[in-house]
C-alpha cells in the first residue's frame, strides 16, 4: 500500500466524520476554520474575512506545532494565541504541500481523541 493511499483513506475518514457531525463535506479551508474556532473559542454570528483568515492562521500554526515548526508564545488579552515560527516550512510542490498539511491536520484530530 502506498503511503499516499493511507493518507487519502485517513482524510476520507475524517471528512466522513465531519459530514456526520455537520451535515456537509468540508474542504481543507473549512477544516482549518473549524480547528481555528476550536483553538480560540471564537464564535460569532458574523465573521469577517479577516477574522476567518486569522482563525485559519491559528489552525495552521497549531497543527504544524506538533512537528516543531511553531510554538505557542502567548495568548493576548482577547484570548487569541500568538505563535513563534521555529523553523522554515519546506518548499514543495502544491500537491505535496496539501498532503503535508492534511497529514498534520489528521495528527491534530488523532491527538484530540486521546
Amino acid at each position: 500500500m502506498n503511503v499516499n493511499d493511507d493518507l487519502q483513506q485517513r482524510w476520507w475518514n475524517l471528512e466522513a466524520s465531519l459530514v456526520e457531525r455537520f451535515g456537509k463535506k468540508p474542504d481543507m479551508e473549512a477544516v482549518l476554520f473549524l480547528i481555528g474556532m476550536q483553538e480560540t473559542g471564537f464564535i460569532k454570528d458574523k465573521i469577517t474575512k479577516e477574522e476567518k483568515q486569522d482563525l485559519m492562521h491559528v489552525a495552521i500554526c497549531t497543527v504544524l506545532s506538533s512537528s516543531g515548526f511553531y510554538v505557542l508564545e502567548k495568548k493576548d488579552e482577547e484570548g487569541w494565541p500568538h505563535f513563534k515560527q521555529l523553523k522554515e516550512i519546506p518548499v514543495m510542490p502544491l500537491i505535496e504541500q496539501e498532503n503535508f498539511l492534511k497529514d498534520h491536520i489528521l495528527l491534530y484530530f488523532e491527538a484530540q481523541e486521546k
